[in-house]
């Protein structure tokens, strides 16, 4: 059941995607309204589902499924942690209105280039397949809200604590474990 509940989420992303690629960068609203034949509850889940894997593609397609999930890891730490954002979409696009995003790829222009399928269906798949709980995390991040790429110097990662390395990407927490 798990398999076929990925295998539908991806292809009906996919679906919407395709349908939708002129720009990637089509908000989870759009998606929403592009489905409206579905009930609220699938919408919800397809625009979840959206945000997770433009997350995944756009910051870390390049590291691999273990740099994916560990940028998974910290979408879901931020959203359990209530304090930015109350859905996955919400998460990924906190401070994209204001050009001070959360996730650089949503006021960047990231979006606005080709993607490379191969890598975009690689992500909807690993999204599908951890929304299904196919696969877990497993918390190689430590419990990380916030990460950079190695090559960049944040000013907050000082007032952070580091949590770990995976690929490229620095992973941190706050100093007392709190998010």
């Amino acid at each position: 059941m798990l398999v076929v509940t990925a295998i539908i989420l991806a292809t009906v992303s996919a679906t919407f995607g395709a349908a939708m690629s002129a720009r990637a960068e089509v908000p989870a609203t759009a998606i929403v309204a592009a489905a409206p034949r579905l009930p609220s509850a699938q919408q919800t889940v397809l625009a979840e589902h959206r945000c997770l894997t433009e997350a995944l593609y756009y910051e870390a397609r390049s590291e691999g499924v273990k740099g994916e999930k560990a940028v998974a890891e910290v979408v879901f730490h931020r959203l359990n942690s209530g304090r930015y954002g109350q859905s996955i979409c919400a998460v990924v696009y906190e401070g994209a209105d204001q050009k001070v995003c959360q996730f650089s790829f949503t006021c960047n222009g990231d979006m606005d280039r080709p993607r490379e399928i191969v890598a975009w269906n690689q992500a909807e798949e690993l999204a599908a397949q951890i929304f299904t709980g196919e696969v877990r995390l497993r918390n190689f991040t430590g419990g990380a809200t916030s990460y950079h790429a190695n090559y960049v110097k944040p000013y907050w990662a000082p007032t952070l604590k580091r949590t770990t390395q995976i690929g490229k990407h620095i992973f941190y927490r706050g100093r007392s474990g709190e998010s």
